[in-house]
């Protein structure tokens, strides 16, 4: 089963949205965004620059934990993944995006 987006609305009115795999996992979550367009947009973005290996910001948090940023063109980080327990995992995270961000079906969470 291929991957989906869901977007959501925060409890302080701002909008997310999560990249899920087929599995139903997440593997990529966004910044808030002001408004749903902007959320939308933001898939967008996601379905645009996934495919690409250069715009996986591969990073280590201070706890150690590996994790990467998607970043557009402009550098601006997209969504972010979950901490995993070793770099092989984080790079199988980037795969997963790369092999569902494409995905054009969005679930939208708000009532």
């Amino acid at each position: 089963m291929a991957g989906w987006y869901e977007v959501s609305q925060a409890s302080d009115g701002q909008y997310r949205f999560v990249l899920k795999a087929g599995n139903g996992e997440v593997i990529l979550t966004s910044e808030l965004y002001k408004t749903k367009a902007s959320a939308q947009n933001g898939i967008e973005s996601v379905q645009k620059n996934s495919p690409e290996d250069n715009r996986y910001e591969r990073l280590e948090a201070k706890n150690g934990k590996p994790y990467f940023n998607l970043k557009a063109a402009n550098h601006q980080i997209i969504g972010t993944s979950q901490f995993y327990s070793s770099e092989q995992s984080r790079d199988k995270g980037i795969e997963s995006v790369k092999n569902n961000g494409s995905s054009t079906t969005i679930k939208d969470l708000i009532t």
